[in-house]
């Protein structure tokens, strides 16, 4: 028997009473690192109660346009909104092999005198898809707070290293310079790229609302006897009292499944501008030049001591891989919805819809994390600077020594000459680069030997990085800050595993 057949007979005969509370499969985006209150929004408690509070607007809705519904029926319904007894529910849910159904009896239960007109007129998409649409207008508007207080630290780091030269990297070899806070604002455009899309996701949201088993309303045009106008004002209604400002003005069964795609690729899009600054940070990283938080007694390897490890970023970036990969799956099961509805659609969103909210949820507490404690070593990065500045500042060089009466043509040549020999120096021999100590010693170049040091000042090279990161937060990051003001007061009930 191989080891491998062992270990799985083993497995096979684990015994029943070992370790009992460690026999169930945890969910790593629960148990181990989404935030409190971005789970909640997705939990059992959110779900049923919002359940209870459409059958209640519904009722409401009911009585005021005329059915017969008491005040007294209304008032047990929502005395009894939160007070969910999940063991009759899911003992219900077991004799009729359907949940809503074994809900419905469970608030009868708990409201007795409203059982009647309990779920009057729907069908168990009212509750299931528009119980969807509050979680994720819910989720949506807890991943704006986030992304603002994320903003709001990025926006300190951008400002503090405004001015200090780093080298640009295009295709990650070295390019004009520019500057580190210039390289923060970056990361942050993109992020305020996904807020405006989030921003536009809360506000355009629209609820199922009332449409009945097949979207055409018909059960409820009977309970108003023929009455267009009421069935359209009990439509209206439940969305006002349900928070929203507008229903989806056709469906089938369900709410376009078009709607899940569009929301999940703006938790794509944050995933994509979280992988784009994290992937910088690790490669900063290995050049010594930015590290994230690292904690006083953190081990970076079990094997090698001295290591610092990006775990944080890579954290973000394995996450984001996986969120990227959702609307893939939205546009496939949009795609096959037949008709009014088809139930294939039903297992898989209740996967990716809250994993893609608790996943998006943790990345950008990592990176509220990570801005927060993020450290720069300007030595580091002013050496990688002074390494490849020489090859930069050769046409300030040129210029300045044409304008004291030089041969363009012979200047030219001799730095290309100097450069070539610098550059297999530098990588031939592992020197520093020495092309300025070549140009120095040439009297060639005698117009600027006693500004050199000048004309290498590394803040000459950044353009208008300092000036962009200046415009930049004044323009376009303060105004949404002191717009949410509210929303950056507000804390995390609990911060992720960081």
């Amino acid at each position: 028997m191989s080891n491998a057949d062992k270990f799985l007979e083993a497995a096979a005969t684990f015994p029943e009473d070992a370790l009992p509370n460690n026999q169930v499969y945890e969910h790593p985006l629960v148990q181990r690192y989404a935030t409190k209150e971005m789970s909640f929004v997705w939990s059992p408690a959110m779900k049923f109660t919002t359940w209870r509070k459409l059958w209640t607007a519904l009722a409401t809705a009911e009585q005021e346009l005329g059915l017969d519904i008491t005040d007294e029926q209304l008032e047990q319904m929502r005395k009894n909104l939160f007070d969910v007894d999940f063991d009759l529910a899911a003992e219900k849910e077991a004799e009729f092999r359907h949940d809503v159904m074994g809900h419905v009896h469970a608030f009868g239960d708990a409201a007795p005198k409203a059982m009647p007109v309990i779920h009057l007129g729907a069908t168990s998409c009212y509750v299931g898809d528009n119980t969807d649409l509050v979680q994720i207008r819910d989720a949506l508007k807890l991943t704006k707070r986030k992304l603002i207080q994320v903003l709001d630290i990025l926006k300190g780091f951008a400002n503090k290293y405004r001015d200090l030269p780093t080298l640009g990297y295009t295709h990650y070899q070295p390019a004009q310079l520019t500057t580190v806070g210039k390289r923060a604002c970056l990361w942050m455009q993109d992020m305020l790229l996904d807020l405006e899309r989030v921003e536009r996701e809360i506000d355009d949201l629209p609820m199922r609302g009332v449409k009945g088993t097949t979207g055409t309303q018909a059960s409820f045009l009977e309970l108003f006897d023929g009455d267009h106008e009421k069935v359209k004002a009990l439509n209206k209604r439940v969305c006002e009292l349900m928070g929203f400002k507008k229903a989806i003005p056709v469906s089938g069964q369900t709410y376009t499944r078009k709607i899940d795609f569009n929301i999940l690729s703006v938790l794509s899009g944050i995933a994509q501008s979280a992988y784009k600054m994290c992937g910088d940070i690790r490669l900063l990283a290995n050049l010594k030049e930015v590290e994230e938080p690292f904690a006083k007694k953190q081990i970076g390897s079990s094997a090698m001591a001295y290591k610092r490890n990006p775990m944080r970023s890579e954290r973000v970036c394995s996450l984001a891989r996986y969120v990227m990969s959702l609307p893939n799956a939205a546009a496939n099961t949009h795609a096959n919805q037949w008709f009014e509805r088809t139930l294939d659609d039903s297992a898989i969103r209740r996967i990716i819809l809250p994993e893609g909210f608790l996943a998006v949820d943790v990345i950008l507490t990592l990176l509220a994390n990570i801005s927060d404690g993020m450290v720069v070593w300007p030595n580091v990065v002013k050496a990688h600077v002074m390494a490849e500045l020489p090859f930069m500042s050769t046409e300030v060089i040129l210029m300045e020594c044409v304008k004291a009466g030089g041969d363009r043509q012979e200047l030219h040549e001799a730095i290309r000459v100097y450069s070539m020999e610098a550059g297999a120096v530098v990588k031939g021999e592992g020197k520093p680069n020495d092309l300025l100590e070549r140009i120095a010693k040439d009297p060639l170049f005698a117009a600027v030997h006693s500004k050199l040091d000048t004309l290498i000042d590394p803040k000459l090279f950044v353009g208008r990085a300092p000036e962009q990161v200046d415009e930049f937060l004044e323009e376009e990051v303060n105004p949404i800050l002191e717009a949410n003001k509210e929303l950056l007061a507000m804390k995390s009930v609990d911060s992720v595993n960081v």
